[in-house]
């Protein structure tokens, strides 16, 4: 009886050690594992494609999406008669609620000016948006409740089917002193030239400015082949704003 019982402790024993041991080896492993993989510092791998985000981690703001348009030549050149080109600036104008002063335009000479239009009132808004229009001085402190401008549309013409269309904006704005109220002429930025410019090229066109300049361009070096023509072979260059492709063909003779 006492050999059963000390073999019964003995195998209680064993039994014990060896599911302590696996237990203590398993906790052992798996905080290792843990370790190993809290220490693993190294960047996320995108492949070939590195230059997107911040440093290669993949992330992409929006960088090279929305490129700044550039400034349009101011005389612009637009392919149409100067009647054409007179009544679309009618159109452009009564389209953006510009109203023609009669008095100061002079149609037969291509000059057709409207009269001033407020596109911002309130003191709280009033400084962004003439900001946007003219360039004032930074430590200016006056102020600003109201901005207007008056545009000034001239129309040139070449040759008879092209003229130059030159357009100027008086910038001025509104301030609220001791003496009352006061316009002032503010220097203008250029985007309201710019803003009625594509607004007349589309008018006249139907395309957008950006548009229209590539289609032409392509059409340019489109039509801008080069053939070198010999006894053996005939080398064709055809060139676009993308690519250059070379086709040549040593089978072709002279006939």
């Amino acid at each position: 009886m006492r050999y059963s019982l000390l073999f019964f402790a003995v195998l209680v024993a064993l039994l014990g050690s060896t599911v302590a041991f696996g237990q203590g080896k398993g906790v052992d492993t798996q905080g290792q594992r843990i370790t190993d993989n809290s220490s693993n510092k190294a960047p996320a791998n995108n492949g070939a494609k590195t230059n997107v985000g911040t440093t290669g981690s993949g992330i992409n703001f929006g960088k090279d999406k929305s490129r700044a348009r550039g400034m349009l030549a101011n005389p612009y050149r637009l392919t149409a008669r100067r009647d054409v080109i007179i009544k679309g600036v009618a159109e452009v104008m009564r389209d953006r609620k510009l109203i023609l002063d009669e008095a100061s335009s002079r149609p037969d000479d291509g000059i057709l000016v409207a009269q001033p239009y407020t596109f911002i009132k309130g003191a709280v808004v009033a400084q962004s948006e003439l900001n946007r229009y003219a360039n004032i001085v930074t430590d200016d402190r006056r102020n600003w409740t109201r901005g207007r401008y008056t545009i000034t549309v001239e129309v040139q013409s070449i040759d008879g089917v092209s003229a130059n269309v030159s357009v100027n904006a008086k910038i001025e704005g509104r301030t609220e002193g001791p003496t009352g109220a006061e316009w002032i002429t503010l220097p203008s930025s250029g985007a309201a030239e710019q803003d009625f410019l594509t607004a007349l090229i589309e008018n006249i066109t139907g395309t957008s400015p950006s548009t229209s300049r590539i289609k032409s361009r392509e059409l340019d070096l489109k039509t801008s082949i080069v053939l070198v023509d010999s006894a053996t072979k005939i080398v064709s260059v055809d060139a676009t704003p993308n690519s250059v492709v070379i086709n040549a063909n040593p089978k072709s003779t002279r006939n």
